[in-house]
C-alpha cells in the first residue's frame, strides 16, 4: 500500500490507498487474517557463547566477530554487513563502532556505538581484532565472503549473514524455523533487560526512534519482561 500511494503521489495523482473503501477492505483482512507478528527468537548471550566455544579456522574466526559484534551493537542484518573497518575505533575502553545508516536514520547522520571490554572468550572486541589480525584486511569491507584459497572477497551479504546465524544456532539446539537475522537484536534486547540494564542504556545501543518504541519491542519478544506483577511481589 506504501508503494503504490507513493506512485500514485509522485506522478501527482490522488494516493487511492487513502479511500474509506480501501480502509474498510484491509480492517476485513485484518479481522479474517490477524495482525500477530511473527517474532524471531532471540539468540541469548548465553546461546552466543556456546557457540563459539572452540574457534578453529578463518571461517569460524570471521563468524565469531561477525555475530559477537551483531549482538553486542543490536545490530541489523543490513547494519553488520555494511560496515568497513574505517568505521572501528580501538580505545582503552573497548571498541567504538561508526553506523553510517540504519532503518532509522536514512540521511546517514551517522551513531556512535560503544562496545566495552568483555572477559575471556566473552570479549567482542578480542574477537574482532582477532578477526582483523587472521584476514590481514586493513581497510573496506570488514566482513567478507572467503574463497577457496583462504583469501578474502566481496562484502558478506545480508542474507549471507542469516544463513551465517541460523547454522551456529541449530548446533546449539536453537528452533531454526524462528531463528532470522534479526536474532541477534532480539537476543541482545532481552539479555540487557533481565541483566537489569535501563531503557535508555538500551536504546542508546539499539537506535530506537523512542523508549516507547523500545519497551513495546520488548513486550512482544517476551511478555514477562518489564510485567506489572514485579511490582506486586
Amino acid at each position: 500500500m506504501t508503494g503504490i500511494g507513493m506512485a500514485h503521489a509522485l506522478q501527482g495523482h490522488t494516493d487511492p490507498t487513502k479511500s474509506t473503501l480501501i480502509k474498510k477492505l484491509m480492517r476485513g483482512v485484518k479481522r479474517v487474517h490477524g495482525v500477530t507478528p511473527r517474532q524471531a527468537q532471540p539468540i541469548l548471550h548465553a546461546d552466543l557463547q556456546q557457540m563459539f566455544e572452540r574457534t578453529v579456522g578463518l571461517t569460524q574466526t570471521r563468524d565469531r566477530a561477525l555475530l559477537m559484534l551483531g549482538f553486542s551493537c543490536a545490530f541489523r542484518r543490513s547494519e553488520v554487513v555494511s560496515l568497513n573497518v574505517e568505521d572501528l575505533s580501538f580505545t582503552e575502553a573497548g571498541l567504538t563502532v561508526r553506523l553510517r545508516r540504519s532503518k532509522n536514520d536514512q540521511y546517514g547522520k551517522t551513531r556512535l556505538i560503544g562496545v566495552p571490554h568483555g572477559t575471556g572468550d566473552a570479549c567482542t572486541v578480542l574477537a574482532v581484532r582477532a578477526w582483523l589480525y587472521a584476514s590481514g584486511i586493513r581497510s573496506g569491507p570488514l566482513f567478507r565472503r572467503l574463497l577457496k584459497s583462504k583469501r578474502s572477497g566481496a562484502r558478506l551479504s545480508d542474507q549471507s549473514v542469516s544463513l551465517i546465524i541460523k547454522r551456529y544456532a541449530v548446533a546449539v539446539g536453537l528452533p531454526v524455523d524462528r531463528i532470522s537475522g534479526h536474532s541477534l537484536r532480539a537476543g541482545f534486547v532481552t539479555s540487557a533487560v533481565r541483566a537489569g540494564a535501563s531503557l535508555v542504556s538500551i536504546q542508546r545501543q539499539t537506535g530506537h526512534a523512542s523508549l516507547d518504541m523500545l519497551a513495546r519491542y520488548i513486550r512482544e519478544l517476551d511478555p514477562f519482561i518489564l510485567n506489572a506483577h514485579d511490582h506486586l511481589r
